[in-house]
């Protein structure tokens, strides 16, 4: 019988990858452009909230690369993701444009935060008996800042969030969480944009803690209600130094 000769692997076959492994490079390419994704999104996210890059101001997909060390692909699928959270406008052919917010956002934006947030804190008080978070939104409620102090402010700002989200995952509906999340976007960028021209708006904290202790005492009627003029409350200071009037 002829014996068969060993053929000699080819460069071109040595170098030839296995199909199981081209799948995981290709999904190892796809996890790290997502990666990258996200965080320019979240980068870019916040530099909008915080007014880094101003209401109107355009922005070209090229420097937005730059600045945030990427390539034009993941900044292109933050740019949709951020239009979706009307914090962004794409224009075809001319670039993105952040959003500008006018009397008449400030006042969808505080009828939305009403109908969603007051719907939380009543739910909450029915059925949000969390020990721990509770200790949490306590000292969440009790935070306080300094005027003309734009670090202790922003740290405010940030736990002011925290407690409204705290609110929202006490109701336990993650719909409402969600609605909650995507208002406080807008809440943050116009608190920002209050502090460069020297308003700090007022101290919440009793209300705060009043809207916590109706959680807390299970009553529902009372936890709606002081949200409400909670909301509305701030809504009437916006408007006043937007140029709006409450209507």
């Amino acid at each position: 019988m002829q014996k068969l000769k060993r053929k000699k692997n080819s460069p071109r076959a040595t170098q030839r990858e296995h199909p199981s492994l081209r799948g995981r490079h290709a999904a190892i390419r796809e996890i790290s452009t997502d990666s990258l994704s996200k965080r320019v999104y979240q980068a870019l996210k916040r530099d909008i909230i915080t007014g880094v890059h101003p209401p109107g101001d355009a922005l070209s997909e090229k420097d937005l690369a730059r600045k945030y060390s990427s390539s034009r692909t993941p900044v292109r699928e933050a740019a949709v993701r951020l239009q979706q959270d009307h914090l962004l406008k794409i224009v075809p052919n001319r670039g993105y444009f952040i959003t500008k917010i006018s009397v008449q956002d400030l006042t969808d934006l505080y009828d939305y935060r009403a109908a969603v947030e007051c719907a939380c804190a009543e739910l909450a008080s029915m059925k949000g008996m969390n020990p721990a978070l509770l200790v949490r939104l306590e000292e969440l409620a009790n935070t306080e800042y300094r005027i003309n102090d734009r670090k202790s402010y922003e740290n405010f700002i940030w736990r002011d969030t925290d407690f409204h989200l705290g609110i929202a995952q006490l109701a336990r509906n993650h719909l409402l969480l969600q609605a909650v999340e995507a208002a406080r976007c807008q809440m943050e960028r116009i608190m920002y944009a209050a502090i460069d021209i020297g308003y700090y708006g007022e101290f919440p904290g009793h209300e705060h803690r009043g809207i916590l202790d109706a959680i807390k005492k299970r009553d529902s009627r009372a936890a709606r209600q002081l949200m409400y003029h909670h909301i509305f409350g701030s809504r009437d200071k916006v408007l006043q130094l937007a140029g709006g009037s409450p209507r």
